[in-house]
């Protein structure tokens, strides 16, 4: 006999639908899985195996082979064995085939029959939600509430395989899943690192509003202990929440790799990553045999932080160049090209030399010119360009550390920073989602309006900076954004002028 069970697996960003063919025929007893399975879904036999028994059922002593269509496409992960299971108990007249013609089933089994999380329901949701027909999903309890946000097919949350057949045969009632808006063991907005614990680095401050304020990438030089890394991680706190559409992006990421909390639901906090720098250009950018997301997508909608810049390979670096310019990074296989998400924001930090103190205050330097410029050169010009904003972090003094004067908060920082983007969201009316730093050269010439004082600056520090062209609509973009913080409609000589102080790299060699 023969039966029909809707699945869905997940390639790159996207679900695609997976039919699970049964058949139970007369012969010697075997049990073969075809349709081009990975080994964890071949070796999906022994638990299915196992799971049928222990649950209560008969499992047929006969040949069974088991057909994922369509064939060509690679199926990789566990979350088959539930439908493998289910096709086989209707094959076998254990369950009525025409109770599952309008739903689909995802799971992974353990030997006793208990159901277990799975990665990337919620894109699977989503591509069932496409597919006429499809009208209900039954997955692993953990995973019910992320796969509810869609709305449709209805999700039902299942604990083990006999909690199943005993609801399809109305034995026992199936709870619909709630839709969670925010995930579970996802740190409280009020657990990120407060800016207020920053002493002094006033200007360096300002330049992460401006970065918050217009989406710029930002560099970020210092001596040992001058604070970068503690100013990067207080970045998320300044940033605009989250849309709807943003979270259910990010969401969406996570679920796929494997990171959003069991039983969560909208990630509704920007991320924040800093990978080693140990990391590989695959770990990075994504891969695999079926492509997983990388940190740059991972960081997507939030902040990627790279501590000691030059010390990643770089082959690393260089493989930021192209996300860092189109927002999305492209894994391409010989039998699969998958598109990921990659919007995010650039939070580097470096030592000016190799012993970290060329042009400290206090400690002095001990490295030679040509260590210097080595240390240096492991940084591209094309990557740097690709950096708004470029700015030097000074030795906190040890009056400034007791200075006991109340800091800014980030919530104080965090509204400027929300206002300039509103400015920005009504100029961009047509494009959601559009931020300064986003901006064609067709937009800068559109929108970086400047009056005739700060032309005349610009062009001369052209000249003498010997800018690139990319350099050139990068400041236009970052005065663009000084602009919007100050509420002000024409580019001044003051926004310019801050701008290009944001280019320490061009200006100097440290």
């Amino acid at each position: 006999m023969l039966a029909i069970i809707n699945s869905c697996g997940v390639l790159g960003m996207d679900g695609f639908r997976i039919s699970v063919e049964a058949d139970v025929s007369s012969g010697l007893p075997a049990f073969e899985i075809v349709g081009l399975p990975d080994a964890t879904v071949k070796e999906s036999k022994e638990r299915v195996r196992a799971a049928i028994r222990n649950s209560g059922f008969e499992f047929p002593l006969r040949r069974i082979t088991v057909n994922l269509a369509p064939a060509d496409v690679r199926k990789e992960g566990a979350s088959l064995d539930l439908p493998i299971a289910l096709a086989i108990l209707c094959a076998t007249g254990q369950v009525d085939a025409n109770l599952v013609a309008d739903a689909a089933f995802v799971g992974e089994l353990s030997l006793e029959g208990v159901l277990r999380p799975i990665n990337g329901a919620l894109a699977m949701a989503d591509s069932l939600s496409r597919i006429e027909g499809i009208e209900r999903l039954f997955l692993p309890e953990e995973n019910a509430a992320e796969a509810a946000l869609v709305g449709s097919p209805v999700a039902y949350p299942l604990t083990c395989l006999k909690e199943l057949v005993y609801g399809l045969q109305g034995v026992d009632a199936l709870p619909q899943a709630m839709a969670r808006q925010t995930a579970a063991d996802m740190p409280a907005e009020e657990s990120i690192p407060d800016m207020a614990e920053v002493r002094g680095q006033e200007g360096v401050k300002r330049a992460l509003e401006v970065a918050a304020a217009g989406g710029h990438n930002l560099l970020m030089v210092g001596s040992p202990g001058s604070g970068k890394t503690m100013l990067a991680k207080r970045m998320p706190g300044i940033m605009p929440p989250l849309s709807f559409a943003e979270s259910m992006e990010v969401t969406r990421l996570y679920s796929i790799a494997g990171l959003l909390p069991r039983g969560g639901g909208l990630v509704g906090q920007r991320p924040y990553r800093a990978p080693h720098h140990g990391a590989s250009a695959a770990s990075l950018v994504g891969g695999g045999a079926n492509p997983r997301p990388g940190e740059i997508s991972l960081a997507h909608r939030g902040v990627l932080f790279l501590d000691e810049l030059p010390e990643f390979h770089r082959d690393v670096l260089e493989s930021l160049r192209q996300p860092l310019e189109d927002g999305r990074v492209v894994v391409a296989r010989v039998n699969s090209r998958v598109e990921f998400p990659a919007q995010f924001q650039l939070i580097a930090a470096l030592n000016p030399c190799p012993c970290g103190y060329y042009g400290d205050t206090l400690k002095p330097c001990h490295c030679t010119p040509l260590q210097r410029q080595r240390y240096l050169q492991k940084i591209s010009g094309p990557l740097l360009d690709r950096i708004d904003i470029q700015i030097e972090v000074p030795r906190v003094r040890y009056d400034q550390l007791k200075n006991r004067r109340g800091e800014e908060t980030s919530h104080s920082i965090r509204q400027r920073v929300i206002a300039a983007r509103e400015v920005q969201a009504r100029r961009f009316a047509d494009r959601p989602g559009m931020i300064n730093a986003l901006m064609s050269h067709a937009d800068t010439e559109k929108y970086c309006i400047m009056d005739e004082a700060a032309q005349e600056l610009l062009a001369e520090s052209f000249r003498l900076l010997q800018m690139s062209a990319r350099a050139h609509d990068r400041i236009l973009k970052v005065a663009r954004t000084i602009a919007d913080l100050g509420g002000a409609e024409v580019i001044g000589v003051e926004h310019i002028a801050e701008a290009i102080q944001y280019r320490n790299l061009d200006r100097e060699q440290f």
